[in-house]
């Protein structure tokens, strides 16, 4: 979904950075907080760091001046929240910008509100609702990851419809930027669900405790942090 610099016109470009900045200007205030009371974290945030890196730096051709591939950003929404997942994924479209000419400086604004901010949002609202529904865990990450993989692209597809409008209008070419990506993102949607279970089942075993205190899933002792143990 990486839109390629240069790629949207004025005044998109703009209207993106606007949109996007407070976000994560919220999600910068989330990060530090979350670094100050729970430092154990840290590790963590690097590794869903250099997770949304790297599966969003595995790029399939499909619409003409974007791509496909899986974006990372659901599981972390659902581990450390949208907010600081939006800086995250800022930090991960500016290095894949300048070293390896995926995705655009100007269009740094449009790619961070869809892969750093609506798939997370959405990604987050599931597990949400998940939870409160008591579906098993397993069932809950894999529909936040693929649904939060596949909103990133319906966010693409509408920023894209609304600088290049057919002559039908907004609706034509928001369903032909679409059913393009459609092709290649519904498999790669799924199996970026499968992932984050696997990945998600290996946290949940080896940093339970962490996960506990973040209050992502609940132990039978509850979370046994250094910190919680001092208080």
């Amino acid at each position: 979904m990486h839109i390629m610099e240069g790629f949207l016109p004025h005044p998109w470009w703009e209207i993106w950075f606007i949109i996007s900045i407070p976000i994560v200007a919220y999600g910068v205030y989330k990060l530090s907080k979350l670094a100050k009371k729970t430092p154990e974290a840290k590790p963590l945030l690097a590794l869903m760091g250099a997770f949304i890196f790297i599966l969003s730096a595995l790029k399939l051709p499909s619409v003409t001046g974007s791509c496909s591939h899986p974006t990372g950003t659901g599981l972390s929404a659902v581990i450390v929240g949208p907010g600081i997942t939006s800086v995250l994924a800022t930090i991960v479209l500016v290095f894949q910008a300048l070293l390896l000419a995926h995705g655009g400086l100007t269009t740094l604004g449009a790619n961070i509100f869809s892969m750093g901010i609506m798939g997370p949002v959405v990604a987050y609202a599931v597990w949400l609702i998940c939870k409160k529904a008591h579906v098993p865990n397993a069932v809950g990450i894999f529909l936040a990851a693929t649904l939060g993989d596949l909103a990133t692209y319906v966010t693409t597809s509408v920023q894209l419809a609304l600088a290049f409008p057919t002559s039908a209008g907004f609706f034509d070419a928001f369903a032909k930027f679409g059913t393009i990506f459609a092709v290649t993102q519904i498999p790669l949607a799924i199996g970026e669900g499968i992932l984050a279970v696997i990945l998600f089942d290996f946290l949940a075993k080896y940093k339970g405790h962490l996960l506990a205190a973040l209050k992502v899933i609940k132990l039978p002792n509850g979370p046994r942090l250094q910190e919680d143990s001092e208080q």
